[in-house]
């Protein structure tokens, strides 16, 4: 009898150690689900204008330099390598077929077939216009290519987040999604797509090249994000926290909401103390802070781009009259509202 209530004993030991591992697991699993959702639902919010394209089919050797202004974006696909990209922060970084990189702050960087090569300036390279906004740079010897030729596909565009702007500032320089093919197969139609409207010139070809390329570029963003984003912190680190990540999506998802930290504080479970040391911590701002913050470039963005009134972008974003958000407007950026639609 004593040996058998032993067995039972063990038995339910084992069935709730298990039931407590499952239940682990579980938990782990919905945190992670969680954490991908909130970042799903910001990049909802990411949008890429495309300004210019080049393809490239290159012999070696070859080095070319490129000069991006930050305010805009780099991206190149490789659609044969290898090639080397050299950067001032990241150092020499070996591109092999199938790679997509993306340099969402723009900057200096260089394409080579060896890191030996010396450079030529893109600006200096002959092009040839293929349709608006897309040209061609051919560098064969005697003008014959090969099938052995290195072959990339760039484009330089403008990268706004939106309301997810401090993701930009805590991106790498370059943000390198290896076999992009592998992981996302439906980009290479999309960039055969490119190259096939590029050819032909069609009607509205520039537009439907723009689109593409966005979508390119957010499968670069979205992969980096599933590879765990590397190792940054601050933000991105705190938006996968389960605590801090629920606060920030909540205050992306209703910037007009009355937020003080009190209501922060409840969304995370904590008290107003432990809430804001903590955010401070993880993001570098105080939680009002990242809440005038982020409303003044939604109000920006709605201003510009939406060409929403005043009053409008004053009512959503949870300011009781267009005066009161005008000051805080002004406080904030230094600017009034009504200059962003009439710039000097």
């Amino acid at each position: 009898m004593a040996s058998t209530s032993v067995e039972s004993v063990s038995v339910a030991s084992t069935s709730v150690a298990s039931t407590s591992v499952a239940s682990t697991s579980v938990e782990s699993a919905s945190v992670e689900s969680a954490s991908n959702e909130w970042i799903s639902e910001l990049l909802l919010g990411m949008r890429l204008s495309g300004l210019d394209y080049r393809r490239f089919q290159m012999a070696p050797p070859f080095g070319i330099r490129f000069d991006i202004q930050s305010s805009c974006a780099q991206f190149h696909f490789i659609a044969q390598g290898p090639v080397f990209l050299n950067t001032p922060d990241a150092g020499v970084l070996r591109l092999e077929s199938g790679d997509a990189v993306l340099l969402p702050r723009g900057g200096h960087h260089q394409l080579l077939s060896s890191q030996d090569v010396k450079c030529r300036d893109i600006n200096g390279i002959e092009t040839i216009p293929l349709c608006e906004a897309f040209s061609c740079v051919t560098d064969c010897p005697d003008g014959t290519c090969r099938s052995r030729d290195v072959r990339i596909f760039s484009g330089r565009m403008t990268f706004d987040l939106g309301g997810m702007h401090p993701l930009i500032s805590l991106m790498p320089r370059v943000m390198h999604v290896g076999t992009l093919l592998a992981r996302y197969p439906e980009v290479l139609p999309m960039l055969e797509a490119m190259e096939r409207e590029s050819r032909l010139e069609r009607v509205g070809a520039a537009g439907i090249l723009a689109r593409l390329a966005d979508v390119v570029a957010a499968c670069i963003v979205r992969g980096w994000v599933e590879c765990g984003c590397g190792d940054v912190g601050g933000w991105l680190a705190a938006l996968r926290d389960p605590r801090l990540g629920a606060v920030i999506a909540a205050v992306h998802r209703e910037p007009g909401r009355d937020w003080s930290v009190a209501s922060m504080a409840a969304e995370m479970g904590s008290s107003r103390s432990v809430f804001a040391q903590r955010f401070r911590e993880a993001l570098g701002i105080s939680p009002l802070n990242y809440v005038t913050q982020l409303r003044m470039r939604l109000a920006s963005q709605w201003i510009t781009e939406k060409d929403m009134s005043i009053d409008q972008v004053a009512w959503q974003l949870g300011y009781g009259s267009q005066a009161a958000f005008s000051r805080a407007f002004k406080r904030a950026t230094g600017k009034t509202p009504g200059s962003l639609r009439h710039p000097a």
